[in-house]
C-alpha cells in the first residue's frame, strides 16, 4: 500500500510517501519546507496569521505532491509547535478549509510512539534487548523505550528543542563559547528531570539535528563525535558551513542547540546513538499500512 504523512513541526513541515509491505517501508518522494512555527510561538504564545496561512499554502501543495504520487491514505499530523500554540486549532481549521483535509495534534507520547515504530522498523540489522529512541524536534524532545518486539513500555516528552533553545541562547554567527557553554547546561538540564530511566542496549537518534549530523561526521553520536561535529559547525558563518556541507543554513543555525541536547541524551541514556533511518512519518506510514 502506498501511504503519506505529512508532518508539521516547529521547524519545518515534510511529506514522505512510502510504499509499505509486510511491515517494511520503501520510500517513494519526500520534501520539507522550513516554516518555522516555533519561532513565532515563542515570541507570542501564539501563530500569526501570516505562518497559518504559510504552513497551509505548504500543506496543501504537499497533499497535491502526495496524491500525483498515488498515495492510497494521506494522514496529516502536526507536534509541538501547534500543541503548544493558543491558536493551534485555527491553523488546524485553515487547513481543513484550504484542503478538505483535517490535522491530528499528537500528544507527546503519541509523538514517541510514532518514532519509536519508525526508528525500529525501518532499523538495518537487528536489535536485541531494549531500544531507546530520541527525537529531538524544533520544540520539544520524545524518549521512547522498549523492544522491537513488544513495542513502547516506557515515553517521555520534554517541553524543549533545538528551535526553542537555539532561539533563547545563541545570538552570535557563529555561536560564542559561551553560548555553547549555556546551550549544553541547559540541555543537560532538561534531560535531568527524567530521573532514573530503564536500562537500554541500544540507541537511535531521529529527527532533522541527527539526520543533519550524519552529514557532517557520520552516524554514531556520542562525546567525541558532538565535539567534532560542533568544531565544524562554529568555524564559520552559517551559510559558509551550509553550503561546505548541503545543509539548509537555516538548519545550521539550529544544529549546535539540536546537537547538545543529543549529547544530553546519550549521556543520561549511557550509550552512544545511532542515527536512524525513520521517525514519525515512516511510523506513521507503516500505521496507516496497518
Amino acid at each position: 500500500m502506498r501511504c503519506a504523512c505529512i508532518d508539521i513541526g516547529s521547524n519545518t513541515t515534510r511529506v514522505l510517501v512510502a510504499d509499505v509491505a509486510g511491515g517494511h517501508l520503501r520510500e517513494v518522494f519526500a520534501e520539507r519546507a522550513f516554516t518555522r512555527l516555533g519561532r513565532e510561538l515563542r515570541r507570542t504564545g501564539a501563530l500569526p496569521l501570516g505562518a497559518v496561512e504559510l504552513v497551509a499554502a505548504v500543506v496543501a501543495e504537499q497533499l497535491s505532491s502526495a496524491r500525483n504520487a498515488g498515495a492510497e491514505r494521506i494522514r496529516v499530523v502536526a507536534t509541538a509547535a501547534i500543541r503548544q500554540a493558543v491558536n493551534g486549532g485555527e491553523l488546524c481549521r485553515t487547513v481543513r478549509e484550504r484542503t478538505g483535509t483535517g490535522v491530528e495534534v499528537l500528544t507527546g507520547d503519541a509523538e514517541a510512539r510514532l518514532a519509536f515504530a519508525g526508528a525500529v522498523r525501518t532499523h538495518a540489522g537487528p536489535l536485541p534487548g531494549r531500544i531507546a529512541v530520541v527525537d529531538v524536534g524544533g520544540g520539544s524532545c520524545e524518549v521512547a523505550i522498549g523492544t522491537k518486539a513488544g513495542g513502547v513500555q516506557w515515553s517521555a516528552s520534554l517541553p524543549v528543542g533545538s528551535g526553542s533553545l537555539a532561539e533563547t541562547s545563541l545570538r552570535s554567527d557563529p555561536p560564542t563559547a559561551a553560548e555553547l557553554r549555556s546551550v549544553l547546561e541547559q540541555a543537560v538540564a532538561a534531560f535531568a528531570v527524567l530521573g532514573d530511566l530503564p536500562p537500554v542496549d541500544h540507541a537511535i537518534a531521529v529527527g532533522g539535528s541527527a539526520t543533519s549530523t550524519a552529514r557532517i561526521v557520520g552516524a554514531s553520536i556520542d562525546a567525541a563525535r558532538v565535539a567534532l561535529a560542533m568544531e565544524r559547525l562554529c568555524a564559520a558563518p552559517a551559510v559558509e558551513v551550509a553550503r561546505e556541507h548541503g545543509l539548509d543554513p537555516e538548519r545550521v543555525r539550529l544544529l549546535p542547540a539540536g546537537l547538545q541536547l543529543l549529547e544530553a541524551a546519550s549521556g543520561r541514556l549511557g550509550v552512544p546513538l545511532s542515527v536512524g533511518r525513520g521517525g514519525i512519518r515512516e511510523g506513521t506510514c507503516l500505521e496507516l499500512a496497518g
